[in-house]
């Protein structure tokens, strides 16, 4: 099973919609199970680092199948595991899974407004799957 584009847009779409709603720029980024990037867009005025944020929560997410929230940043494997991969995982509030059929086929991650902020308007995007 995998996550199509029309798939990722849509989500992306979403989570913008949420971030609008609530008075928030944000970034979007949807990767498949391989981490890859497949769908991302950031709003005008959202801080250049959000761009770079959503995709590493995402990023991570995906890697480790859990939500980003779940992922202890502090622990010396998880430490290791993020030195291996040169910075691309950011362990932080704010990326969940997409599972499909009981089978994770990628991560959608936000960055722009608090933790809390950013993970709500990827779990709007989340549903809109």
């Amino acid at each position: 099973m995998n996550l199509t584009l029309g798939e990722a847009n849509r989500m992306v779409q979403a989570a913008i919609t949420e971030a609008n709603r609530i008075g928030i720029r944000l970034s979007v980024s949807v990767c498949d199970a391989g981490g890859h990037l497949l769908a991302f867009n950031r709003m005008e005025g959202a801080i250049f680092i959000s761009a770079v944020a959503a995709q590493g929560k995402a990023f991570g997410a995906v890697g480790f199948g859990r939500d980003s929230s779940a992922i202890p940043a502090d622990s010396p494997v998880i430490q290791a595991i993020m030195a291996t991969q040169g910075g691309k995982i950011i362990p932080a509030q704010g990326a969940l899974v997409i599972v499909k059929d009981g089978e994770t086929v990628g991560a959608i991650g936000g960055s722009g407004g608090t933790a809390q902020q950013d993970e709500d308007c990827v779990r709007v995007g989340l549903a809109a799957l």
